[in-house]
């Protein structure tokens, strides 16, 4: 396939007169013909190529204006069981498919989970499933397939290995969906609004739901869907519930039409069918929406960070905790030098339960090789806690496996405003959906000014926005000095805070820099804190203890009732 051909497909742009319909359910059409029992069905596209065929061509002839190729199983792990070749299974059901689409249709690769769980929860660590669907879609591609359909997936870690191989190892479109239970959740906990945020930070260029529940019952999440996610949403729904003794499902071709308009009505902008569904509901599908337009969603872009169950939106003050740090630190030194994952996991903890919104992550004592420590530390706190972290390290290469590894959506902690900086921090940052801390330092080092900082924000929001990184993925760090360095150390820094928000990116502040090497360092934080934030300050990253939250809280409300006090 040439490479114009596969960069002109644009998902946003087929969706724009009108939803974009998908075919339904492949196993249910299988078992319909009563092909035969064979271990996959991913084989028929080798044993029964026409039939295959036939089944595409009934769709498109439906309506369908994409069809799934059978490779939804197409993974070593599954067709080991048949004795067959992922290349030799993926290219003929590609090949079935494009026949029958001609002209009329596009062609997606399906790639559905390879069925082994992830680490922690199972042996498939998260590079084995890279490669896996690395494979695949490197397949598809050369196959002919015009998209990558991911779908039915439950756990989002892998999702993010699916998507990532799709968008490092091919240049076609992405969309990926995953299958959701009654909770509004995933079979692993992933809520619609963690999993958007994770995904439109990986570049998909669709995502939605698919299977488990049918049309009624998925409006209440498509609902959550359409209010945060800025991309077209595709639902493939069962054909309603199964009914009782396992014959069909309740929801005939007309009612599930019928919900289709309603949804399409909310905002989704692309349509099919999963379980249950043959070609007539497609049919009715396609009737009901004739001349139908999908609701134009607008939804304003917010810095967010997430974790595979929790997200962080920058809509109010975030506390990033900082206690995951060696520097002037002989315990936690020790614990890193030791591999005391323990010892590291109840600094975690700690500050969770004391209110941290995020986790810093440095590792870097200099003694020890940080990236083996920092896999295993993420590694460990993400099976346990669902606070999202932010990634600590002078290492760009560093920055890179956590960003990576994570199940979730980080924060990159840092940029700064040199060239070098810059070029190897920025790719990293949107290979992988990143928020990042930027620095307001240069080759020069720390700006004695808050107008030489806000000319060194603007230069690197202006060079982000060059690498594609939206304004909303940047959280300046304006950099206070301690007060022992400059008695001017937090004036400069607040008059900073203020002027860099006018660039429309969030701001940040080490705090306990300010009272380093002075005594009482408590109280002088917690007063600094709080007038941080009278000037708008966003979030800060600091020592996170209950006394903390609660002597910064106090001073915060004293320093807005003298305000107001002295203002009459």
């Amino acid at each position: 396939m040439k490479e114009k051909e596969v960069l002109d497909m644009d998902i946003k742009a087929m969706c724009a007169n009108g939803p974009l319909i998908f075919d339904g359910a492949m196993g249910t059409m299988i078992q319909m013909k009563g092909i035969g029992e064979n271990i996959v069905p991913e084989q028929y596209n080798i044993s029964h190529p026409e039939e295959i065929e036939s089944i595409h061509r009934a769709y498109v002839e439906a309506g369908s204006q994409v069809i799934t190729a059978n490779t939804f199983g197409a993974n070593p792990i599954k067709l080991s069981k048949a004795g067959l070749s992922v290349e030799q299974v993926i290219r003929a059901g590609i090949a079935c498919a494009k026949r029958a689409a001609g002209t009329r249709a596009k062609v997606a690769l399906c790639v559905g989970p390879t069925g082994k769980l992830m680490a922690p929860f199972g042996d498939l660590t998260f590079e084995a499933a890279y490669e896996i669907f690395a494979d695949q879609v490197r397949i598809g591609q050369e196959a002919g397939a015009d998209l990558i359909l991911i779908e039915t997936m439950s756990d989002l870690y892998e999702a993010k290995a699916a998507v990532l191989a799709a968008k490092q190892e091919t240049k076609l479109p992405v969309i990926c969906t995953m299958t959701f239970e009654k909770s509004g959740k995933t079979l692993m906990g992933t809520d619609p609004e963690s999993l958007i945020t994770v995904l439109e930070g990986l570049g998909v260029d669709g995502l939605g739901l698919n299977c488990s529940l049918g049309p009624a019952q998925a409006l209440a999440i498509v609902e959550d869907f359409v209010k945060v996610s800025q991309l077209p949403i595709l639902l493939q729904p069962n054909a309603g519930l199964p009914k009782a003794g396992g014959e069909g499902y309740d929801t005939g071709p007309e009612e599930f039409a019928k919900i289709g308009l309603r949804l399409a009505e909310l905002g989704v902008e692309m349509l099919g069918g999963c379980c249950g569904t043959t070609p007539d509901y497609i049919r009715a599908l396609r009737t009901q929406l004739a001349g139908v337009t999908s609701k134009k969603r607008q939804v304003a872009g917010e810095t967010v960070v997430a974790s595979s169950r929790k997200t962080v939106v920058f809509d109010k003050f975030v506390a990033i905790g900082q206690n995951i740090n060696p520097s002037g630190r002989k315990d936690l030194t020790e614990a890193i030098i030791s591999g005391d994952i323990d010892r590291l996991y109840n600094e975690a903890e700690l500050q969770v339960a004391a209110g941290a919104d995020i986790l810093d992550i440095n590792l870097a004592t200099g003694r020890v090789e940080e990236h083996g420590i920092l896999r295993q530390v993420i590694e460990y706190i993400q099976s346990m806690l669902y606070t999202p972290l932010q990634i600590d390290s002078a290492d760009p290469s560093v920055l890179e496996l956590g960003a990576r590894i994570y199940n979730g959506k980080p924060i990159l902690n840092s940029v700064n405003g040199s060239e070098s900086s810059m070029e190897q921090v920025f790719p990293i940052a949107k290979k992988y959906g990143a928020c990042l801390i930027a620095l307001t330092i240069d080759d020069h080092g720390v700006a004695d000014t808050a107008e030489k900082r806000y000319e060194i924000a603007s230069r690197i929001v202006r060079e982000a926005e060059a690498y594609g990184i939206e304004k909303r993925n940047i959280i300046v760090d304006c950099v206070v000095q301690s007060l022992a360095y400059s008695p001017k150390a937090y004036t400069e820094a607040l008059r900073a805070v203020s002027m860099v928000k006018d660039l429309g990116v969030k701001t940040c502040l080490g705090i306990g820099n300010l009272s380093f090497g002075l005594r009482d360092r408590e109280n002088i934080d917690a007063v600094f804190l709080a007038m941080a934030m009278g000037y708008g300050l966003d979030s800060a990253i600091m020592k996170v203890t209950a006394k903390q939250s609660n002597m910064v809280l106090n001073t915060f409300k004293y320093l807005q009732e003298t305000s107001r006090m002295l203002s009459f």
